[in-house]
């Protein structure tokens, strides 16, 4: 139905006139109720400008319901919001609404009666926006909240601490602009198609000064009154500092911490992993055990200091023959072992006698300056179709090992 702007002006109650989301006409009543000076302070601006942001959510919905409406003419049930005026203060407004057609075009009458007329529930209303924007400006966590197709519609001031923005910087752009890697941004949109919400989801974002961070995300869905997919809302949190934690102790649950290396129970999972691999694909696989020769006569005259040099030394030395799929752990002591797969036994001794050559020409030099060298044993066990398990393959590796300290050191031998 049309409207007749006379008759909207000569109307007792505040009423504006709304089309997509940007108010058109507003009566002189609801001037004086939004405390407008003039009518550029409310024609032409957002009707989500004078929402508080606690019934934002519940006026955007009800709008979107309304714009939807086939059948117009139809007023909705009346709803209480809390109004912003133009002065900064607190209104607390009746609201109904119904769809009418302006020149042609469809249109929102949004009609409101002013409900503050007493002085407690104004000091209520006063005092529930207190502790709303105290809560709200000092959350460490990030309230977001987007639309369908992931652009930022409202994002809270936590986001100047946990990534250095103004939120109006963040309005407007898609989440995705922050993710350094998409795979993140991936999982989460699956997750929450899956299941509707998430809980402490991992991901990573960038800082304003390119810094990437940990973050944490608590979001759900949220849908239309149709039940389709209207966006996301949530929170996120910087938990950069929980994840360094947990890497580093994973780190010193996994590495030797004196050469750096994976540690023997980590080694042992990996030569696990890679045995199952090698019998599933029916693949080769190589093992390499290798002592250090004499490492006790090492600690006596050169002391334990000397030692440990003498480990990092030999461990950074056997690095750097290794491919990139080999994997090296320190077993314990002067004991360490090196996985080779896709490895038959002639080129796994082939290894084997680069080590050997490359460990005697190692530049050592004890406190005087006096040149020394080193020498180690090396044992080799193939994976056979027999074996019944990893422990097979460890052990011919083993025997080989001392076969070849029994046959004078410094050499390798092969597990028969």
């Amino acid at each position: 139905m049309p409207i007749d702007n006379a008759l909207l002006h000569m109307l007792p109650v505040a009423v504006l006139v709304v089309q997509n989301g940007v108010i058109k006409e507003a009566n002189p009543v609801c001037l004086a109720l939004l405390e407008a000076d003039a009518t550029e302070h409310v024609i032409g601006h957002p009707l989500s400008e004078f929402i508080h942001p606690i019934d934002q959510r519940r006026s955007q919905e009800r709008m979107a319901q309304r714009a939807s409406l086939q059948e117009r003419g139809t007023p909705s049930q009346a709803a209480q919001y809390r109004v912003h005026t133009c002065r900064g203060r607190l209104r607390m407004a009746l609201v109904t609404s119904v769809v009418v057609e302006i020149g042609g075009e469809p249109c929102l009458l949004v009609c409101g009666t002013d409900m503050t007329h007493q002085s407690e529930i104004e000091a209520q209303l006063l005092e529930s926006d207190r502790n709303y924007r105290r809560l709200f400006e000092n959350m460490q966590d990030v309230y977001y909240r987007t639309d369908a197709q992931g652009v930022v519609l409202d994002v809270g001031p936590g986001v100047r601490r946990v990534l250095g923005y103004e939120p109006e910087q963040i309005i407007g752009r898609t989440a995705e602009s922050y993710y350094p890697h998409s795979a993140d941004r991936d999982a989460f949109k699956a997750a929450i198609a899956s299941h509707g919400e998430v809980a402490d989801f991992p991901g990573q974002m960038v800082r304003k000064d390119g810094r990437v961070i940990d973050i944490s995300i608590s979001s759900q869905a949220i849908f239309d009154a149709q039940g389709q997919f209207a966006g996301v809302e949530g929170i996120y949190r910087d938990v950069t500092q929980r994840k360094n934690l947990e890497r580093e102790l994973h780190r010193m649950a996994s590495t030797d911490t004196l050469t750096g290396m994976a540690n023997r129970r980590v080694f042992l999972q990996q030569a696990q992993a890679a045995f199952d691999q090698a019998r599933s694909r029916s693949e080769p696989l190589a093992l390499l055990m290798l002592d250090l020769d004499h490492f006790k006569h090492i600690n006596d005259r050169l002391g334990h200091l000397e030692g440990d040099r003498v480990l990092i030394d030999f461990a950074q030395a056997v690095q750097t023959l290794l491919r990139a799929d080999d994997v090296v752990g320190r077993l314990g002591g002067e004991e360490f072992g090196v996985l080779l797969p896709r490895t038959e036994a002639h080129d796994g001794t082939a290894i084997a006698e680069r080590i050997l050559q490359h460990i005697r020409s190692l530049p050592l030099t004890d406190e005087q300056g006096q040149r020394w060298r080193i020498t180690t044993s090396i044992g080799l066990g193939c994976m056979r179709a027999t074996d019944r398990g990893l422990r097979d393959l460890l052990d011919r590796a083993d025997q080989a090992l001392y076969q070849a300290k029994r046959g004078g050191r410094d050499r390798w031998a092969v597990g028969a």
